[in-house]
């Protein structure tokens, strides 16, 4: 996230309308939703964090509402893989990147200058945060119309899902490491309460571990799999 000149209220949102497709009303409340709590004063971030929190339930519930119309034959499985596919920071990421949303976030230096997956969970923060401004001011038909416009074609890009990365190691060591349980490991936890970051590793009988992370236990015990099972070539890169 690179250092940029801070916009005004009025700037700001005239910088998004071509690329949300909504004239916002309330500008100071688009303005603090997307400065960072690096860039506040103490205990102004609340803002922020509120909005991701908002955010990130308008997006699933809209994402969760096309799938369900777009895929009319697949199974709840296969939904929730698409969906987890479509929500995920990276996915959210990449679409921040696309809209030049970054560019656009107040934040303090040690914040713009993040690398890997902090930089990632930032902008995945900030998006979330967008969103919920779009529904807090004009509703949710125009926060609907925003994600279809960037999560539609994503949806339709995503190939057939893959089972579950932890059923799929579970029934492959058991086949390759005779009987062998994949044993998960907590490794550690960083970040704040509200958004923090886990890492996990699996061992499965004799193989050497792998090792995910995510926004929940569930979510790093769900890339630990999927990294093993990459690496054993159960599953490509494809």
């Amino acid at each position: 996230m690179a250092a940029t000149k801070r916009l005004t209220a009025d700037a700001l949102a005239e910088a998004l309308v071509e690329r949300t497709g909504h004239v916002f009303a309330d500008r100071q409340r688009l303005q603090r939703a997307l400065t960072h709590a690096s860039a506040r004063s103490t205990h102004a971030g609340v803002d922020y964090e509120r909005f991701e929190f908002l955010g990130d339930r308008v997006l699933g519930l809209v994402v969760a509402d096309m799938l369900l119309a777009t895929f009319p034959e697949a199974a709840e499985g296969e939904l929730s893989l698409r969906l987890n596919a479509l929500v995920n920071a990276e996915a959210l990421s990449e679409i921040a990147e696309e809209i030049g949303l970054p560019e656009l976030v107040r934040a303090g230096s040690d914040v713009r200058n993040l690398e890997g997956r902090k930089r990632t969970n930032l902008r995945a923060d900030a998006l979330e945060s967008l969103i919920a401004v779009l529904y807090l001011d004009g509703g949710l038909e125009t926060a609907r119309a925003f994600i279809h416009r960037y999560w539609q074609p994503r949806s339709q890009a995503i190939g057939a899902a893959r089972r579950d990365a932890k059923t799929e190691l579970q029934e492959w060591a058991h086949q390759a490491a005779s009987g062998a349980v994949p044993a998960y490991r907590v490794d550690g936890r960083e970040g704040p309460d509200h958004d923090p970051l886990f890492t996990v590793s699996v061992k499965v009988g004799p193989f050497a571990p792998a090792i995910g992370s995510g926004r929940s236990k569930r979510e790093a015990e769900q890339a630990a799999a999927a990294a093993l099972l990459l690496r054993e070539g159960v599953w490509s890169a494809a």
